[in-house]
């Protein structure tokens, strides 16, 4: 049987692949800088992230659909989203109690979960 909290997280991971490649679109289709980060915990308005730099009157979630899932990114504060159509390669990890689960792109490709053996690898 499939681990429940696993299920979620591999949930989490696939509904932000499509939110980050939409705000992508966006920022490309608009010309404008666009990036994604985790908020700040203590954030008043309670959001668990943020599309930074989007145009006005785009709205994307900012909460996960579950508790308990955080993110962290790989080397920089931010994964920048657009405007050139080839961005640099970038890598997060969310987490889930002791689950973790690596979404990646080489620049090119969108976000997806990299398979287990090259998430552990690196």
């Amino acid at each position: 049987l499939r681990d429940g909290a696993q299920s979620r997280l591999d949930e989490e991971g696939a509904r932000l692949s499509a939110l980050l490649e939409s705000a992508r679109a966006e920022a490309r289709a608009s010309g404008i800088t666009v990036h994604w980060a985790p908020a700040d915990p203590n954030a008043s308005d309670g959001a668990q992230f943020r599309f930074v730099g989007l145009p006005p009157g785009t709205e994307l979630p900012t909460h996960w659909l579950g508790e308990g899932v955080s993110a962290e990114i790989i080397g920089a504060r931010a994964l920048l989203l657009g405007p050139e159509p080839v961005l640099p390669a970038q890598r997060l990890v969310l987490q889930l109690g002791d689950r973790r689960l690596v979404l990646a792109t080489d620049g090119l490709a969108p976000f997806s979960p990299l398979p287990e053996a090259e998430a552990t690898a690196q």
